[in-house]
């Protein structure tokens, strides 16, 4: 496994009447996240243009730590057991820092 650290970014689109609950969760899904050691970072966006967008930007140590986090009880109880049934739209890029050229 490689040590540079991962950034994922999520965006996610609620079906319609399910924006309130996916924000809800992903309030949950950001105090418990950031109790796990190797998570760095874990902000959520609602989009001005498109206020039914949900911009999430997640930061983790490596890639063992986001694999941890994707394993988690939390993860699975939330995201997919709660939100992903919630989405009309997902789209996830999982990005690994680089030092400059």
């Amino acid at each position: 496994m490689n040590a540079a650290a991962i950034t994922v970014v999520a965006r996610w689109q609620p079906a319609p009447d399910a924006l309130g609950e996916v924000l809800e969760l992903c309030a949950q899904m950001r105090r418990q996240s950031l109790e796990e050691p190797g998570c760095l970072g874990y902000e959520a966006y609602q989009s001005l243009d498109e206020p039914r967008s949900v911009l999430l930007v997640e930061r983790y140590r490596d890639e063992a730590a986001l694999e941890a986090h994707k394993q988690s009880a939390h993860y699975r109880a939330l995201v997919v057991e709660r939100v992903l049934p919630l989405l009309a739209e997902r789209k996830v890029d999982i990005l690994r820092a680089h030092a400059p050229l």
